[in-house]
């Protein structure tokens, strides 16, 4: 109800509720009004009629002018959740209600998350909060059709009813803006390097068996930081051949002008199709020809030949397996049994505490850890099978000694691939000496007597032997390049694998990283040459006049052939091993000893780049493929592309060292200038 004008008199009670920072109250006789400060519209101001009124005039009066006054009325409600996220505001009737300023969440994402979230006074912004929602849903992998769901329509409407709710196309749109504008500074990064590109490419299917083709890009940076940067996923034919995943990789790499500065392609499957990798690198050798005539060109990634070679050892006990889960599965079928099989384990000694958990499928190591639990508790078995007629899956005495010798081999490889999955730095120096160590046992269970441990060592061998002829040089000349190990590291490991024949094998090796310093350092001196620097002309001259001096850095360089001048290479491998110790970071030591060793650091930059494992944590023991989820699968191929792309863009804008799920995320509906 509206009041007429009268004399304002202020009551000296404390009024708590932020509405009143919009109101004057005044009394007139015994009655109390509520003057609002907008439209001097009066509105009763007594105690008993609340505020509700108030606050639904404000909602009428302030959306005209475009004020956000719901993050008005929040700002209370979120200084009483948060004692450090906002900053303190007093409502006494003495504040001065021209003075008062909104409580404004602003979504920044270069904002680092340990600092105090900015407060700010601002209107409510359409657009800022559409790309913000847009944000939030790359970066979450939320579906596009959130904004139809009815629960987040209730919310949008409750937290921030100026907010116009868009349409699933709308978002998408703006979706694919954000991605454009990412890929733009993607493009301009890598194109600034100075040095040359890794790409790994992965395959991908979905539940309806489409099949992607992700290609990733690895560096590192000037500041050498190892950087991981998602380029393309593309949805492939059904029908498509080798041909054409050729063409596909070879478009991509033009698309993004690196196909000119590529130093190697690593494939997640180490069976890849060598015609793949001709006609790439035929593509390539055209504009620029290949480092150490591409032997260094073509890797495979070694977490996913021990994968395949684990998936073939599992196989091969497959009838063993079978009965052990058999055995588990009958164990825990009652309490009767359960309670007769642990006081059998009680007779015969056994102190284990692992419980019988049968192995999950899709998950190689938990066959492991199966067997493993099943030869702790092997007598336990075995007195089971004596005393209980209905125990139908015993395992005879060579099948538990087979069964052990197995666990070890996949002992083995379970350690390899936590070593592969746990490191955060995964540069390529770090696989050769563990692949070493599986070469090495390999070769010792080929030697055993038993047929079937011995036929299954050389099926393992003939699978690692594919592996090693392809990747061994690219392992040892990343091996080189990290100080604590340099050549000695190879000779070590050679006298081993090879024997009698080990000094020819580590000459070649020796020959390949010379013969990759000096296509280096030819390439090092060119640019030199072909780059003044800025002042380095005579006095008095323009920077565009000719240098009458090139022609002496020529001949200064052709005479320092035939002079004795340690290079690079030589002088770093005849100083002393660096200490092995736990805290040694060598794109740190790199990043130290570049002016020393000049040319030298700029091959290290390329070389220890090299991804020479394309799997994560998540993926370590997995016997499937990556499978795409039928959310993402059901976009079109190039929205799908940019959602995949833009939220590993957008990941790693956060620059937050912790999981994305523990990270806090800024309400996008609080989207401010």
């Amino acid at each position: 109800m509206e009041i007429s004008n009268d004399s304002s008199i202020k009551k000296p009670k404390r009024l708590t509720s932020v509405v009143w920072n919009h109101f004057e109250r005044v009394r007139k006789a015994d009655i109390c009004y509520a003057v609002c400060l907008h439209c001097n519209k009066k509105l009763s101001g007594s105690s008993n009629s609340g505020t509700t009124h108030l606050r639904n005039h404000l909602m009428r009066c302030l959306k005209r002018s475009n004020y956000d006054v719901s993050q008005l009325l929040a700002a209370k409600r979120m200084k009483k959740d948060s004692s450090g996220g906002l900053a303190n505001i007093s409502f006494d009737e003495g504040q001065r209600k021209d003075e008062f300023k909104s409580a404004i969440v602003k979504y920044d994402p270069d904002q680092r998350r340990d600092e105090v979230v900015t407060i700010a006074s601002s209107k409510f912004d359409q657009e800022r909060s559409r790309n913000d929602l847009a944000r939030m849903i790359i970066l979450h992998g939320y579906p596009l059709s959130i904004v139809e769901h009815v629960g987040f329509k209730v919310f949008v409407k409750n937290v921030q009813p100026l907010f116009e709710v868009l349409p699933n196309s709308t978002i998408e749109l703006a979706c694919m803006e954000i991605y454009e504008k990412e890929k733009e500074k993607i493009f301009e990064t890598i194109n600034r390097l100075q040095g040359r590109i890794n790409v790994s490419v992965e395959m991908w299917s979905s539940p309806e068996n489409m099949d992607y083709l992700c290609l990733t890009a690895h560096y590192i940076n000037e500041d050498w930081k190892l950087q991981k940067k998602l380029l393309n996923f593309i949805t492939l034919d059904s029908s498509h051949t080798d041909d054409m995943l050729s063409d596909v990789i070879i478009k991509c790499l033009m698309d993004w002008d690196i196909d000119c500065k590529l130093f190697a392609l690593t494939f997640d499957n180490f069976s890849t199709n060598d015609e793949i990798i001709r006609r790439i690198n035929e593509h390539i050798s055209k504009k620029r020809p290949l480092l150490s005539n591409g032997r260094l060109f073509d890797v495979c990634s070694a977490a996913h030949t021990m994968n395949a070679i684990a998936e073939d050892v599992i196989e091969v006990l497959r009838e063993i397996t079978q009965k052990i889960r058999a055995s588990f599965k009958y164990i825990r079928s009652s309490q009767v049994i359960q309670g007769r099989f642990n006081e059998m384990a009680h007779q015969v000694g056994i102190t284990s505490q692992k419980i019988l958990v049968p192995d999950s499928p899709g998950q190689w190591n938990s066959t492991y850890f199966m067997l493993e639990t099943a030869i702790e508790y092997k007598a336990a078995f075995n007195l089971l099978h004596e005393h209980d007629p209905d125990y139908a899956s015993p395992l005879t005495v060579l099948e538990w000694e087979w069964t052990t010798n197995v666990a070890g081999y996949l002992k083995l490889f379970v350690e390899i691939m936590n070593i592969f999955s746990s490191n955060k730095t995964p540069t390529a120096n770090i696989y050769f000496p563990e692949i070493c160590d599986v070469h090495i046992q390999i070769i010792a269970w080929c030697k055993s007597s038993d047929n079937f441990l011995s036929s299954l060592a050389s099926r393992i061998k003939a699978k690692f032997d594919k592996y090693w002829r392809k990747c061994s040089l690219a392992l040892a000349v990343a091996a080189v390049l990290d100080p604590r190990f340099k050549m000695k590291l190879v000779e070590y490991y050679y006298s081993q694998i090879y024997g009698s024949t080990a000094m020819d094998r580590v000459k070649e090796v020796s020959s390949g990283i010379k013969e990759l310093y000096d296509a280096y350092s030819i390439r090092f001196t060119s640019v030199d040459q072909g780059s003044a620097l800025p002042g380095s002309g005579l006095p008095g001259t323009s920077n565009d006049s000719r240098d009458r001096l090139k022609g002496f850095d020529k001949f200064l360089h052709e005479t320092s052939q035939g002079q004795n001048v340690m290079s690079d290479l030589d002088k770093y491998l005849e100083e002393p091993v660096f200490p092995r110790n736990c805290d040694f970071n060598i794109l740190n030591w790199w990043n130290v000893h570049t002016p020393r060793y000049p040319i030298l650091s700029r091959m290290a930059r390329d070389v220890i780049g090299t991804p020479m494992s394309s799997i994560g944590p998540k993926m370590a023991f997995s016997t499937g493929g990556r499978v795409l989820d039928r959310c993402r699968s059901s976009l079109s191929p190039d929205t799908r592309q940019a959602l995949i792309c833009a939220q590993d863009w957008l990941r790693l804008e956060l620059e937050d060292p912790r999981p994305l799920s523990s990270a806090p995320y800024i309400p996008f509906l609080l989207g401010t200038d």
